[in-house]
């Protein structure tokens, strides 16, 4: 669950008391899952879709109406509220589906959320490059979440068939969430979107303006229908979500149990709640993520964690494997209880955070600063 950045990041650990009590409730309520499981219908779908798309109606035309520069308690506030409203929702999941799908659900709701701190960064190195004012950040991030979404659905559904049809799909995801921890740790990453192809594509086959128009995606100038630079930044977001739903996607499907009718909802209602807080925190900690220095290697250890508990259970189903080993190839249950995996993945980011707040850098680096509003716009390569 994550922290209310009002009250501090050191609640971030405080789920970890009660995992015993978490787990001898799902126990206690997995028969009913089970039963509760089947009634996730094609409406069920269609009224979360409503849901969310009422809320960023809402959010464009009443919350944020007029661009305007996000304050730091607004963006608290509004990080507070999806949480909460996140909450809520696996709240209701646990009424209805029961214990064992909530756990998941808030599972795979941190392990989104943490790793979304790697897109706050990207953003801020997007919108620091392209000097785009702060006032205008948040409708690209719109439009940005907006896209994320449906290309999550997309994903999850994609995903999820894999799993479920070609068992071995297990051994390549968990390898690849090991192999992308490993290099968000050893790797880094160069975050840099200098040199775009997909910028210079678009150039070729879109006439592109080099005026700054506020925020207008699309400008006319001499009667001829033209992109503006602020366009091209959402370009770039989009292409750069696509990349890390290649990594958060197998990651959710890591956490939730496979082969389960609610399996598909789940893994997807997790993934959108942590989306659609993304802008309120982009806006809360872009401005200081050179203070979380070791959060990487936090990111990093759940990635690897989550592939690892994805392949061993891949190895635990495997009839070959089984009949070496001499173990029950068809045995139920989790090899890792949900109730555990959630206080590992708490106690990985939780620490990770302790430890950038108590060794702080001795210098803070310039890539993770929001362009402020009145900043020149740099033209798009």
């Amino acid at each position: 669950m994550p922290f209310c950045p009002a009250t501090g990041l050191a609640h971030l650990p405080c789920l970890a008391a009660p995992l015993s009590l978490l787990a001898d409730a799902t126990a206690a309520v997995e028969g009913a899952a089970a039963a509760a499981a089947s009634v996730v219908t094609i409406g069920h779908w269609i009224a979360f879709g409503i849901m969310v798309a009422v809320l960023l109606a809402l959010d464009l035309t009443v919350f944020h109406k007029q661009s305007h520069e996000p304050s730091l308690r607004e963006s608290a506030f509004w990080t507070c509220f999806w949480s909460a409203l996140a909450l809520a929702f696996n709240a209701l999941v646990w009424k209805w589906l029961g214990g064992k799908a909530a756990i998941e659900f808030l599972t795979g709701y941190l392990v989104e959320w943490s790793l979304s701190m790697d897109n706050v960064f990207v953003f801020a190195v997007v919108f620091a490059y392209f000097g785009v004012p702060l006032k205008y950040q948040y409708r690209v991030l719109f439009w940005g979440i907006l896209g994320a979404v449906i290309m999550r659905l997309s994903f999850v559904l994609l995903g999820a068939e894999l799993v479920e049809r070609y068992k071995w799909i297990l051994w390549v995801f968990g390898a690849f969430l090991i192999y992308t921890g490993l290099k968000l740790a050893f790797g880094g990453g160069d975050h840099s979107p200098g040199d775009n192809a997909l910028i210079r594509t678009f150039r070729r086959l879109v006439p592109v303006t080099n005026q700054p128009s506020g925020d207008k995606f699309f400008v006319r100038e001499n009667g001829k229908l033209m992109a503006t630079p602020l366009f091209l930044v959402l370009l770039i977001v989009e292409s750069t979500d696509v990349l890390f739903a290649v990594d958060s996607v197998p990651a959710i499907l890591g956490v939730v149990t496979p082969g389960t009718p609610y399996m598909r909802f789940i893994a997807f209602t997790s993934n959108v709640f942590a989306i659609l807080g993304l802008r309120a925190l982009y806006f809360l900690l872009a401005g200081v993520m050179d203070l979380f220095r070791f959060l990487n290697y936090g990111l990093s250890a759940v990635l690897v964690f989550v592939g690892a508990k994805m392949i061993a259970e891949a190895a635990r189903h495997n009839e070959y494997l089984a009949s070496l080993g001499g173990w029950d190839a068809h045995a139920k249950g989790h090899l890792v209880h949900p109730a555990v995996s959630l206080g590992v993945i708490v106690a990985l980011i939780g620490t990770s955070v302790a430890a950038s707040l108590a060794f702080p850098a001795k210098k803070a680096g310039h890539g993770g600063e929001i362009a402020r509003a009145g900043d020149k716009p740099a033209e798009p390569g």
